[in-house]
């Protein structure tokens, strides 16, 4: 199990990647969080709307669409829908021993591709330029995976 120590700089690579990730999905959840609270609105649940600590005084219209704190969750659960996928094939990648340099090619391209992918959504880029950064972190995903199944296929066979 030497590959997964951070004396194998493609696990250390991994690790940033993943760790980033992670981030990545949790800030987004504070980052809609923030928007609620700026815009008094934007909450889903009945109960959100309620008085408390949270929210002293409710007002008529916190469970309308806000725009702003859809966005995020769009963002939010977009990033749900994909950076879990990476994070498993990410760490099978690294069991089957690539380059140094594919690793960081395809895990920092897959970072690097989800922030932009970000940045473009918050922005209100056109689905168009959303659709290029999408697509490439998940080629990249798939990349990965055919790698794994090419590596494990024929160990499986013999």
């Amino acid at each position: 199990m030497d590959q997964l120590s951070f004396a194998n700089p493609v696990f250390a690579t991994y690790a940033i990647a993943a760790a980033l990730m992670v981030l990545k999905i949790m800030l987004q959840g504070w980052i809609t969080v923030a928007r609620m609270m700026a815009a008094n609105g934007g909450m889903v649940n009945p109960e959100d709307a309620k008085a408390g600590p949270a929210n002293p005084k409710p007002r008529p219209g916190q469970l309308d669409l806000n725009e702003d704190v859809e966005r995020s969750r769009r963002i939010h659960r977009n990033d749900l829908e994909n950076i879990p996928a990476f994070l498993a094939i990410g760490l099978l990648f690294v069991l089957i021993g690539p380059s140094l340099l594919a690793a960081q090619w395809l895990l920092y391209g897959f970072v690097t591709a989800r922030l932009l992918h970000t940045l473009a959504y918050s922005t209100a880029q056109s689905h168009e330029v959303r659709a290029i950064f999408y697509s490439i972190g998940s080629l990249i995903v798939i990349a990965m995976a055919v790698w794994v199944l090419a590596a494990a296929i024929p160990r499986v066979l013999n």
